[in-house]
């Protein structure tokens, strides 16, 4: 019998896996629907050898120095600081807004202290900042809203900034100095060989056996196991019963094109005119050397893989619903971005997993007996089932 059964082998789930079966010998079956470890942050060489994220570009960065030295036993690290461009008005100017882009956009030549003065002329006030737009527009004014942040915003949540809340643009800073990084965490660093790499050495245990192209419905009733650990849609598990938690999609168009270099930094955004939101380039990830170089257009979707939360608040009145059945779920633990409906940096990930585990190292030391897989959803979760109109059974079997 497992210990555990561990739904979903990206950061959650495999760091997780690693903690229970290294820190407290615990016996682990890891799960994945998909054909491959690491979730979205795979990565893989392409048919020309060029190192490539199968969904879209993943760069890691944190001032957590726990979870950079927790990594850092599965990697070495190349230093990589991120620098995005946008294209606006016939230009690529620096994104996050900063000194140079301001300057470069309206062929002016200010200092820090006299944009800042500018960015408050220009700044429409805002009683009550409630939406993505009431952010953008009351630090940096209507007409930087509309060139940088409105219509990108319409393709990536296929609603207007009026509509979304204040939390999707707030993530996007200003800044008056010339810094072009679009980071500036303490930490900021790549795998050195990849992300998958960096995940087959943290699930090297003895302790931990993995299934891929595995549903966990599949196996609930062969593979015994005392808890599960679910990393996938947290609605999912329940069974719709609330209905679907919406997400945005993403479609990626993967493109190799004969030449070193193609663009001048890793990511150019494409606020306007284009069907994509971006467009990025590996090797400044990756620092791979190689005489061609591989690029992925992302063009956002409403149906599709589950990416991005939609931020609204009816949205997160409907999570809450399924977060009360989760939590009223004994033996069973849900984290992650999925399993949590939230959008979290991967480090974000990485820390919630070790703190789950330090939780759960706790709760061993109390010498208390685990459930039967059988007992899994108590008698007053299967009842506040009971409306659906799909049967749902033990363990959140179908």
């Amino acid at each position: 019998m497992f210990d555990y059964l561990i739904v979903g082998a990206g950061f959650a789930g495999s760091v997780l896996a690693e903690r229970l079966a290294s820190a407290s010998n615990k016996k682990v079956l890891i799960i994945d629907k998909r054909s491959h470890i690491a979730g979205n942050a795979y990565d893989h060489y392409n048919e020309d050898g060029i190192l490539v994220h199968k969904y879209g570009p993943h760069i890691f960065h944190t001032n957590s120095k726990e979870v950079f030295e927790y990594l850092g036993q599965f990697t070495e690290w190349r230093p990589y600081e991120h620098r995005v461009l946008a294209s606006v008005d016939g230009q690529q100017v620096p994104m996050p807004i900063n000194l140079d882009t301001i300057n470069k956009l309206y062929g002016l030549s200010l200092t820090s202290f006299e944009l800042d003065k500018w960015f408050e002329s220009v700044a429409e006030k805002v009683d009550t900042i409630k939406t993505s737009e009431d952010v953008v527009v009351s630090k940096v004014g209507r007409e930087l809203y509309e060139k940088f942040f409105k219509n990108y915003t319409r393709k990536q949540w296929g609603m207007d900034p009026s509509e979304l809340d204040k939390s999707v643009t707030s993530r996007v800073p200003t800044r008056t100095n010339r810094d072009d990084r679009y980071f500036t965490d303490t930490y900021q660093a790549m795998p050195l060989h990849g992300f998958t790499k960096m995940f087959e050495k943290m699930l090297d245990h003895p302790n931990i056996k993995i299934m891929l192209n595995t549903d966990y419905h599949e196996i609930l009733d062969v593979i015994p196991f005392k808890e599960m650990i679910f990393t996938g849609p947290v609605d999912e598990y329940f069974d719709f019963k609330y209905g679907k938690l919406p997400y945005r999609s993403l479609e990626f168009k993967h493109e190799t094109v004969n030449k070193e270099v193609f663009q001048p930094v890793a990511v150019v955004n494409y606020p306007n005119e284009q069907l994509y939101t971006r467009v990025t380039e590996f090797k400044y990830l990756t620092g791979q050397q190689h005489p061609k170089t591989s690029l992925v257009y992302e063009f956002p979707r409403a149906e599709g893989d589950p990416y991005y939360p939609v931020p609204k608040p009816e949205n997160a009145e409907l999570y809450n619903k399924y977060k009360k059945l989760a939590e009223a779920t004994p033996n069973v633990h849900f984290v992650g971005r999925l399993a949590t409906y939230k959008y979290y940096n991967m480090d974000q990930v990485v820390a919630q997993a070790l703190t789950l585990h330090k939780k759960l190292t706790g709760k061993e030391k109390l010498a208390v007996p685990a459930l039967d897989p059988s007992a899994i959803l108590p008698k007053e979760v299967r009842e506040a089932l009971n409306g659906s109109s799909t049967k749902v059974t033990t363990n959140g079997k179908h």
